[in-house]
């Protein structure tokens, strides 16, 4: 299992204990899971609960009528609510009693996980893990340490040793080292990296290796996945190998290895260290001291130290998720060593030629070749370069003003320059848990990554036990009276007529023609959302049959997800299905005034399917009005003091206004007119109204100024380049590193 698939597994289980012993709550389970899932509109939240997010009041609303253990938790709240905020704003609020003494009595330990489910999302996962090592033991909780002599001992010549990779993880030198202590050097030790071409040798190995008793390793076996099956054969094949034969393999995760492999073998996970510490630890272990004087440069032991730490920054970073890094790179131990040798090269070269230290040569190399080889997002890169301006020049060396990497809670130092042993002395000295301040990102980048977590694990626990737990369960969210309901209020909802715009003469605008568009795409999901919900209702009356289409329809309503199949006919969106239909609706009411009424004023671009269509009809309309070069005009944009539609004074003559788009990674000061650093726990805000004007790209001149991009939802661009709408420029007063490498971007929708 993967680090962040056991405390799934874990809970599982002790669920699953809790079920055999009677004490689960079947409705108590599912609202874990699932919070509130209902469609309905529900009342205003009250003023003086206000710092309850949204989606924490709608729970609580249902918490209140879940069982009589819940029943006046919300008026207790309300009357008590500064008691509660004050629990709430603590940081670890998981392990101090509740506001309230009569909560505390009444409540058991898993009826107060709910309640830190409406409070405080971000807490679950440590929570979940204190109660899981009260109800079972804390040996559940805490990952064993990976020792590759343990695996060897397990193994035998008849059991291929699988090694499962993640990103970022390379068990390559352990093995060797395991190797060599084991006397399994030269022809002893055979490995090879699997590629194009490379299944005949990668057979020869294994035949010779099991005469031999030889150890073969066989790297990357995803990268040749049509030759498994041919493995699998082979092995099925060797009846009487030697008895010191040992097969490794490493691959990533693919849905066709071949089971047989998969049954016959010692899985083991590897991952890279989580932890700086750990990180550096790993670097500096396969560190030798002949290796730190490779360069007879005074400067390069303490280089050697930045690029260990640049190495472990940019690789912990990646556990952040989307904030961290667009795309989840895959940098490895390969990339730090060939950096090192690079960096050893040129100074030796400065040192023979008397020159300076060639800074800008060693961050171009390492920032867009060594490790920005594997990075294909320009945000990513943006990052990575930043990173390197801020670790690599001669100010690392200044005796007046000593620099640290962060001084967040630590001094974040580069060593004195020593023997191997002191630097090790030194890591060690490093704290063992890292702030999100270290890697540049705010301390709510922390509170983000455990949202994010949580929502996984419930995800992950609803896929692997919906069928089981929830469907067998009495209680009436799995009824099919309850689905049919479900159903019954959506269709109410679609009883709009399909829109239609056109014109007698034909003669359409720009924008008019990406309505047209947005139209006829709009028409389509509505269409298809009410085919399969009326299909739903048959198949449920028994007119039909239920196909797995309309079950897996079904289990979506039921467990509040968006369904695949109307997410395919619909804008990118991460938003529960409830708060999707909302959005669903406010699109209708844009695209109806906008038919009924003319161009609005302002657009609310998430309401368009594809927003980017819009601001490129913009510029063409503007360009056929003055008479530019359609591929020599931007768009020009600034933020506005206005708030809401009915503060604009006049429709633009040339482009529009932009509403409700969300800064994340940082706040917006409105007096100021700037970015500014985010307030604790607030994650996302709504920005002001952005101006749009298409504009003559050489006569835009900015300064003190953040490049910021735009993206559909949270989840940003993907590898694939998905995702991005286009760039906004935001003031800012601090150097633009501070916000590249907290993240800054702007997004349509949240996922609230």
């Amino acid at each position: 299992l993967f680090e962040k698939e056991k405390l799934m597994y874990t809970f599982h289980m002790t669920t699953m204990i809790m079920d055999g012993e009677g004490s689960l709550d079947r409705e108590e389970l599912e609202f874990f899971f699932m919070g509130n899932p209902a469609l309905d509109q529900l009342r205003e939240k009250p003023a003086r609960l206000a710092w309850l997010p949204d989606s924490g009041w709608k729970d609580l609303q249902r918490l209140e009528e879940l069982n009589a253990s819940f029943r006046g938790i919300l008026e207790s709240i309300l009357t008590a609510a500064e008691a509660w905020k004050t629990w709430y704003d603590l940081e670890n609020l998981e392990s101090m009693p509740l506001p309230e003494e009569q909560w505390n009595n009444k409540l058991s330990p898993f009826q107060k996980l709910l309640l830190i489910r409406v409070f405080r999302v971000d807490r679950v996962p440590t929570a979940l893990k204190n109660f899981i090592a009260r109800r079972l033991n804390e040996h559940y909780v805490q990952s064993p340490s990976l020792q590759y002599s343990k695996i060897l001992a397990q193994s035998s010549a008849h059991c291929p040793i699988l090694l499962i990779l993640s990103p970022g993880a390379d068990p390559q030198s352990d093995i060797y080292k395991l190797a060599a202590a084991r006397g399994f050097v030269g022809n002893n030790f055979r490995f090879l990296a699997l590629g194009q071409g490379m299944a005949p040798l990668a057979q020869k190995h294994i035949e010779k290796g099991c005469q031999r008793g030889c150890w073969v390793l066989l790297q990357n076996c995803h990268l040749l996945a049509s030759w498994l099956k041919s493995l699998a054969k082979l092995l099925e094949g060797i009846q009487k190998p030697h008895k010191d034969f040992r097969l490794w393999l490493t691959t990533q995760p693919i849905d066709d290895f071949p089971m047989s492999i998969l049954q016959n073998s010692l899985k083991v996970v590897t991952e890279p260290p989580d932890g700086l510490r750990p990180n550096l630890q790993g670097s500096y272990a396969n560190l030798t001291d002949d290796a730190l004087q490779e360069s007879s440069h005074p400067a390069y032991p303490s280089l050697v130290y930045v690029l260990s730490f640049f190495h472990a920054v940019v690789q912990e970073r990646r556990k952040y998720g989307k904030i961290g890094w667009n795309v989840a790179y895959d940098f490895n131990e390969a990339d730090l060593v060939i950096s090192r040798r690079l960096v050893a090269m040129y100074l030796d070269k400065s040192l023979a030629s008397g020159d300076t230290l060639p800074w800008s040569t060693l961050r171009y190399l390492i920032g867009e070749a060594m490790y920005g080889g594997r990075v294909t997002d320009d945000c990513d890169r943006r990052v990575l370069v930043t990173y390197l301006e801020e670790y690599m020049g001669d100010f690392i060396f200044d005796s007046y003003q000593p620099f640290s990497f962060c001084q967040a809670g630590f001094d974040y130092a580069i060593p004195v320059p020593g023997p191997l042993a002191a630097y090790r002395d030194y890591i060690k000295e490093l704290p063992l848990f890292n702030t999100p301040e270290v890697f540049g990102l705010h301390e709510n980048a922390q509170i983000g990554y455990f949202v994010d977590s949580a929502k996984k694990l419930w995800e992950g626990i609803l896929k692997m036990n919906f069928s089981g737990s929830l469907s067998s369960s009495g209680g009436a969210s799995m009824r099919e009276e309850h689905i049919a309901a479900i159903a019954t209020g959506i269709e109410e909802k679609l009883g709009f007529d399909d829109l239609a715009f056109g014109k007698p003469e034909g003669d359409y605008t720009p924008t008019e023609v990406v309505l047209m568009q947005e139209v006829e795409r709009f028409n389509s999901l509505a269409e298809r959302m009410r085919t399969t919900l009326n299909d739903l209702r048959r198949a449920l009356r028994g007119e039909i049959g239920l196909s797995a289409e309309l079950e897996d329809l079904a289990n979506f309503l039921v467990t509040g997800f968006l369904p695949r199949d109307w997410a395919r006919l619909a804008p990118p969106s991460l938003k529960p299905l409830g708060s999707w239909l909302a959005h669903f609706l406010r699109r209708y009411d844009q695209y109806k005034a906008w038919i009924d009424k003319g161009e609005p004023w302002c657009f609310w671009l998430s309401g368009l399917h594809i927003p980017d269509s819009l601001l490129t009809a913009l510029i063409q309309a503007t360009c056929r009005k003055r008479g530019w070069s359609l591929d020599k005009s931007s768009l020009l944009t600034q933020v506005t003091k206005f708030t809401s539609p009915g503060q604009i004074p006049k429709k633009l003559e040339h482009g529009t206004y932009l509403r409700g788009l969300y800064l994340e990674g940082a706040r917006w000061d409105i007096e100021e007119g700037r970015l500014a650093r985010q307030n604790p726990k607030e994650l996302t805000m709504e920005m002001p109204l952005i101006q749009l004007i298409p504009a003559e790209s050489h006569k835009v001149k900015l300064r003190d100024t953040l490049q910021t991009p735009v993206y559909a939802t949270q989840n940003r661009r993907n590898a694939m380049g998905e995702g991005w709408i286009f760039d906004v420029m935001l003031h800012t007063k601090e150097h633009p590193s501070l916000w590249i490498l907290s993240g800054v971007a702007l997004v349509l929708q949240t996922d609230e």
